[in-house]
């Protein structure tokens, strides 16, 4: 009766061999590396993407990620083992939500208040000049053929 059952058995056995290799880790490619470097930046080179950079710090950086990529990690919390050790600057943009936000918002609001002040310097400049109605007092005439008499002398004796 045993013997009905053991080519079932072998059956079953080779058909969950495919599913068993499947469940079997990937070999980490240069590519899945990259693809986690890509969105860090090199310690060393200031705006330099790690995957760009070949400087010894950024080659045991890559070394490290393929390291977690094979032991099983993703590709998020291997970069929040990065940004636990050497802080937001591996990313380029802060982690903290109210401090990205703050970064992404103050430019934005900078860039808007100065607009304002442009269209309001502008908007001045374009206007017309109000002349104040400024009463200027009558001379004597007599006072000025006395300047004009002075005047004349002091370039004479000059």
């Amino acid at each position: 009766m045993l013997r009905r059952f053991i080519p079932l058995l072998l059956a079953l056995l080779f058909a969950a061999l495919p599913a068993a290799a499947q469940d079997a880790p990937r070999p980490i490619t240069y590519d899945d590396v990259n693809e986690v470097a890509a969105r860090m930046y090199c310690p060393e080179c200031e705006n330099v993407p790690l995957d760009k950079c070949f400087t010894p710090v950024c080659i045991q950086w890559k070394q490290d990620i393929a390291d977690q990529l094979a032991a099983g990690a993703t590709e998020e919390t291997v970069i929040a083992g990065f940004v636990a050790r050497f802080g937001d600057q591996v990313v380029g943009v802060p982690q903290d939500p109210l401090l990205r936000n703050l970064a992404l918002v103050v430019p934005v609001v900078l860039l808007l208040a100065c607009a304002v002040f442009g269209v309001y310097v502008v908007y001045q400049k374009r206007r017309p000049a109000v002349v104040a109605d400024i009463d200027i007092p009558v001379t004597d005439e007599r006072a000025d053929r006395r300047y004009l008499a002075r005047l004349e002398k002091d370039m004479d004796e000059g």
